[in-house]
């Protein structure tokens, strides 16, 4: 099975380096939130959510706000972050069992690149899959397409394991499985709603989940 790795809240808690580093582009832009009103900023595509949190459709204020966040995350931010405990664990034993490993994520793969070998991770990936900084490839939806064809990954030979709706979306919108993980920053009632086939309760399930096999069928007892 090929299995399709968020990154953010499913791989590794980024919460305080996203938060900070918004807070950082906000207060740059006279505008302030507590860090802790921004969860919800962790998982959708950053300028949406710029967007949203200035309350205007003007495309270069975005922008502005979307350079001044990189100014910060390049630097600092993407190290303000940490792996969920077990998580290498379940890499190594789904690697070992012969199940291929990619990152899929929304985040530019600049960055997600470095976070990964940050955190020694990369020796468990076939391949990193992220956006460009232009914001090509930032929905889900895109990106997981883009992510098969380049690796001739038939839908049927494939998962998506995240924690938000966007990946059970993009995944399902590629006519792949979407797995939603309970321990980053959706809740179960939004994944359930985007339409998740299965939900994994800690790193470890995710080894019960895929049967430890690298068979192309996942254990059913996990659907709903």
């Amino acid at each position: 099975m090929n299995l399709l790795f968020d990154l953010d809240g499913t791989l590794t808690d980024p919460f305080p380096g996203i938060t900070k580093c918004i807070s950082y582009a906000l207060d740059m832009l006279g505008r302030q939130l507590p860090m802790e009103s921004l969860r919800w900023c962790i998982g959708p595509p950053l300028k949406a959510s710029f967007a949203k949190l200035l309350a205007s459709d003007d495309d270069a204020l975005a922008e502005k706000a979307l350079a001044f966040y990189r100014e910060r995350f390049g630097s600092v931010g993407l190290f303000e972050n940490e792996v969920y405990d077990g998580i290498p664990e379940v890499l190594e034993d789904l690697q070992g069992n012969g199940h291929t490993l990619y990152v899929a994520t929304s985040k530019p793969t600049v960055y997600a690149e470095r976070i990964i070998d940050h955190f020694g991770l990369h020796r468990y990936f076939k391949g990193i899959y992220g956006s460009e900084l232009d914001g090509t490839r930032s929905d889900k939806t895109s990106l997981i397409s883009h992510l098969l064809e380049r690796e001739s990954i038939a839908t049927s030979e494939a998962s998506m394991i995240g924690d938000r709706k966007y990946d059970i979306i993009g995944a399902k919108e590629n006519g792949v499985y979407g797995f939603g993980v309970l321990w980053g920053y959706g809740t179960k009632d939004e994944l359930e709603a985007s339409g998740a086939h299965a939900f994994i309760t800690t790193p470890a399930d995710l080894v019960t989940a895929f049967n430890g096999t690298s068979n192309q069928r996942v254990n059913l007892s996990w659907y709903k």
